[in-house]
């Protein structure tokens, strides 16, 4: 018999309670990363995890971000190494989440992340972000202090064409990102003429 080829998060959901004695909806931390076999998609027994602060789905095979309504306590989410297309789904959670770690997926278009109101921490390194246009859609973020943006191929073109300089793309970020305090995991500093 050939093994299952993906799971659900129910049935991740149920091997996690039975391996950590917790009870999925009370839990603060529900960690479904890197599962074998892979999840394919965020059921409705996500919407259960009502006292989840982080959740990590990250390393599994999740194509669209859905049944976040009902984590009303999700401050950081970990979605990391998926097939996801879009940041469609997340306004949800869009009043609590602070931290959106999404790296290595395969997002385009960044319509939507406006609605994240209190997004301090955004890693989204390694999608296929290719304009300026989707890139400025990160300024409706007021409360942006650390983004990771490389691999993206808006980055690597930006460096291609300023012959790999860091200075160059931190200084262009600067510009349209201002409450932003960490760009790539280096800190920004700022001239104290350049701050008004």
């Amino acid at each position: 018999m050939a093994a299952k080829a993906s799971m659900t998060t129910k049935e991740a959901l149920a091997k996690w309670e039975e391996k950590t004695q917790q009870k999925a909806p009370d839990a603060k931390e529900v960690l479904l990363y890197g599962q074998f076999p892979p999840i394919d998609k965020m059921d409705a027994s996500i919407s259960t995890l009502t006292s989840c602060e982080k959740l990590s789905l990250s390393t599994n095979l999740i194509e669209k971000i859905a049944n976040l309504n009902g984590l009303k306590n999700l401050k950081i989410l970990s979605l990391g190494r998926n097939l996801i297309k879009n940041l469609v789904g997340l306004e949800a959670v869009g009043d609590t989440l602070e931290e959106l770690w999404i790296s290595y997926n395969q997002i385009e278009k960044l319509k939507g992340i406006g609605g994240m109101k209190k997004l301090k921490v955004l890693y989204m390194s390694n999608n296929l972000v290719k304009e300026w246009v989707e890139f400025q859609k990160l300024a409706e973020l007021q409360t942006l202090h650390e983004l990771v943006f490389t691999g993206n191929p808006l980055h690597d073109k930006f460096l291609e064409d300023n012959g790999g300089s860091q200075d160059s793309w931190q200084a262009e970020v600067q510009k349209r990102l201002k409450p932003l305090k960490k760009l790539d995991g280096s800190h920004i500093i700022r001239d104290a003429e350049n701050t008004e």
